[in-house]
């Protein structure tokens, strides 16, 4: 009996099936079903990266989180923050806060990062960068990651604005250059340690305009940004540029990568004030959200009753900071999209 050959249009039905397999499985690694990308995110620094390790804090209150995920998750912000949107341009998932690292998986990183805490001491009692990356240290040792899935990560680092505001509420002030300068060699030693433990691109954010903050430009009945305080933010920035300069010579190659929050939160503040003038429905940039209602009260507070203490605008969409500190969710995608080209050097 002689054999027939597959006829055509089994040959075709064949094709097409391995098409739409081959289709379905790229969707799911698009939409994170699953994750085969090697690179994995370690964060390091303050709220402005925190995605739920802070749990006795606003973070974890209502109204926190309404935007994204619907919900208060942890996240200093109505939604998304810098990692967030860190992690989405790596196309991986943000990683998991060290806290919860017992009951998530871990195959993204591990997020450090603490609210309120900074480079040196804070108002916050919680581990400052350092103590964060004594913690990373300990997971190398227990070989939770691999000398591979080290060399092959990113680490993200923003803090520093913190360590200023305790500065300047404890006096402080008049010793600014001196306290600049030992606060950008801690940093730049915590960056080298970093890179020591085998991570060779490192994500370093500038310190953001701080006389733009809600809870400062109130000199200005919120008008403008102050400009003496902003004047600390860049000087910190010049000092930390160089300091990077110097980093990356003894390296060899771009290990440390700026991550200019600065100039891309200015941006985007005047870029919203420009798209509001004229517009009824246009929220002042340099207007917070949510805010308390009283002095000594904040965003998300309520008091014995369980009355709220606080107000709320009618919509974060159009907000760039959340509350006095933090930016909204649409504060850090503006922030985000003025950022990713500098991010492709990651």
């Amino acid at each position: 009996m002689v054999k027939q050959s597959p006829s055509i249009v089994t040959l075709v039905f064949f094709v097409l099936l391995l098409f739409i397999l081959t289709e379905v499985e790229g969707a799911k690694k698009s939409y994170g079903v699953y994750n085969t990308n090697p690179v994995k995110l370690f964060v390091f620094g303050d709220s402005y990266v925190d995605t739920g390790n802070f749990a006795n804090s606003g973070s974890y209150k209502p109204p926190s989180g309404i935007t994204f995920p619907g919900s208060p998750a942890g996240r200093f912000s109505d939604g998304r923050v810098l990692t967030d949107y860190v992690a989405s341009f790596l196309k991986i998932e943000s990683p998991t806060p060290y806290r919860l690292r017992n009951s998530s998986n871990v195959q993204y990183g591990i997020n450090f990062a603490y609210g309120g805490t900074g480079i040196s001491k804070t108002l916050v009692d919680g581990p400052n960068v350092t103590v964060q990356i004594d913690e990373f240290e300990k997971l190398i040792e227990q070989k939770v990651y691999t000398i591979s899935d080290l060399e092959s990560s990113i680490a993200l680092v923003n803090a520093g604005g913190n360590d200023y505001t305790h500065a300047l509420t404890n006096g402080s002030v008049f010793d600014l250059p001196d306290f600049t300068e030992s606060l950008v060699k801690q940093l730049c030693q915590d960056l080298k340690r970093i890179h020591n433990l085998g991570i060779n691109k490192i994500a370093v954010g500038l310190l953001q305009p701080i006389g733009c903050l809600p809870a400062l430009n109130l000199i200005s009945l919120r008008t403008t940004c102050v400009e003496f305080l902003n004047s600390i933010s860049r000087t910190h920035n010049k000092i930390l540029l160089q300091n990077v300069q110097e980093i990356n010579k003894e390296s060899g190659k771009s290990v440390v990568i700026p991550v200019d929050l600065y100039t891309s939160f200015v941006s985007a503040i005047e870029s919203m004030q420009k798209r509001g003038a004229g517009n009824s429905t246009w929220m002042n940039p340099l207007q917070p959200c949510c805010e308390g209602v009283g002095l000594g009260d904040s965003c998300g507070k309520v008091d014995d009753k369980g009355e709220k203490k606080y107000r709320l605008c009618d919509n974060p969409d159009i907000s760039f900071f959340w509350d006095t500190v933090h930016p909204s969710q649409n504060g850090w995608h503006a922030v985000f999209m003025i950022l990713k080209s500098s991010l492709s050097q990651l």
